[in-house]
């Protein structure tokens, strides 16, 4: 037999360094390791009955069939009339496409939207797999730092800075996975009319939009005719029905992108799950909020149980977030010290598996996410562990010198 040989597009990209913290802390359980796991970005809610109930009728009814590549006539109109609700937008169903998630919809988008050399402009920190995406894409990532001083938030001077000729795609993230950050209207603004001014695409991925704590979220999309036509919105629901193992996401943009992305689709996974579509109709249709606004109000009081008790950690230094799951402390002085007998940690990955090994508890380096130094937590899960978990970290750093 000829020797195995792996593609060359490998060498562009890198393992998610989310899903590997999670497999770790998950191995450490299963070998009976009394582990808190702060790295899933998962809700621990249940998915809300009525959903549950949606899916299985539709298997009693014998729903059980190929549907259309882009997803059921059903969905897509309920994904229509979300976006006249959410963000006033007058879309058709032939607009949307409906994904095995969000992450399955964006590289999707990539795949249809990028040329070799095409750039993306993308503010760090960022979700892990944005650049390693787009490089697949044969696209080029182009980071642009945030800092916690700016509260995380690309400014429209970094934006223009950062465009160049092959600048294709900006894209937004608001609320943020690592940081929480939500741009405010007017700082969201600023960046769209940049975007137009460049005849540039706007990626709004809004799989947080649903879980702010401080007022509604603006979209790209929501800022005039001109706006909607150059935002590509991705969205989804995993996050804010607590789907996430049900697979389902969606893109609205131009209709021939969505075609772009349909003949993508089609030759690679071809529809979504027939149930889970029945699911998410019921998830956009149902009869209450209720469950959606339980999880995020209890959401908020986790952020600000988390968020203090960080802030009261010597040398920590954690900005309250405004939105998605995730507190990210910036854990930078505790950099090249060490533990007891032990070598320095060199940087916050060092510090993340010392934690894990040595203190049980799973954080995600925030290298991955484009800011070393920091580590993100979430707390998409109990109070309990929270207080168990913050109280290992501070036991652990106080023995690093």
């Amino acid at each position: 037999m000829s020797q195995l040989r792996l593609s060359s597009r490998l060498d562009l990209v890198k393992p998610s360094i989310t899903l590997a913290v999670t497999a770790k802390a998950a191995q450490l359980k299963a070998q009976g390791v009394d582990v808190t796991s702060f790295g899933a970005g998962e809700p621990d809610f249940d998915t809300p009955t009525h959903i549950k109930d949606a899916a299985k009728l539709a298997l009693d009814k014998g729903q059980t069939k190929y549907t259309h590549i882009a997803g059921t006539p059903e969905l897509r109109t309920a994904i229509c009339a979300e976006m006249r609700l959410a963000h006033g937008l007058d879309v058709t169903p032939d607009q949307v496409i409906v994904s095995c998630g969000a992450k399955h919809s964006l590289y999707n988008l990539f795949q249809a939207l990028l040329n070799p050399g095409d750039e993306v402009v993308i503010p760090a920190p960022y979700w892990v797999s944005y650049p390693d995406m787009v490089l697949l894409a044969g696209g080029t990532p182009v980071t642009v730092p945030t800092s916690a001083a700016d509260g995380f938030l690309m400014s429209p001077e970094k934006l223009e800075a950062a465009i160049t000729p092959r600048t294709r795609a900006v894209i937004i993230n608001s609320p943020s996975n690592p940081t929480g950050a939500v741009y405010p209207k007017a700082a969201l603004g600023a960046l769209v009319e940049v975007a137009l001014r460049h005849e540039l695409l706007i990626i709004s991925d809004e799989i947080y939009r649903r879980l702010a704590y401080d007022g509604p979220v603006a979209s790209p999309a929501s800022f005039g005719p001109e706006a909607a036509r150059a935002t590509i919105l991705v969205d989804g629901f995993s996050k804010t029905y607590s789907m996430t193992g049900w697979r389902l996401g969606y893109t609205v943009g131009p209709k021939p992108l969505i075609e772009a992305m349909t003949t993508i689709q089609g030759q690679s996974t071809s529809n979504p799950t027939s149930i889970a579509q029945a699911g998410a109709v019921a998830a956009l249709t149902g009869p209450s909020d209720e469950p959606v606004e339980k999880m995020r109000l209890e959401f908020a009081h986790r952020r600000d149980v988390m968020v203090n008790k960080l802030s009261a950690m010597p040398h920590v230094k954690c900005l309250r977030p405004g939105g998605a799951f995730y507190a990210f402390p910036d854990l930078g002085a505790y950099a090249g010290k060490a533990p007891p007998g032990g070598k320095p940690l060199a940087d916050d990955v060092a510090l993340a598996d010392w934690l894990l090994t040595a203190h049980k508890v799973a954080v995600v380096p925030g290298t991955g996410f484009g800011a070393p130094g920091f580590v993100r937590l979430s707390y998409a899960t109990s109070l309990a562990a929270i207080t168990i978990g913050l109280a290992r970290i501070a036991s652990g750093l106080a023995e690093l010198s």
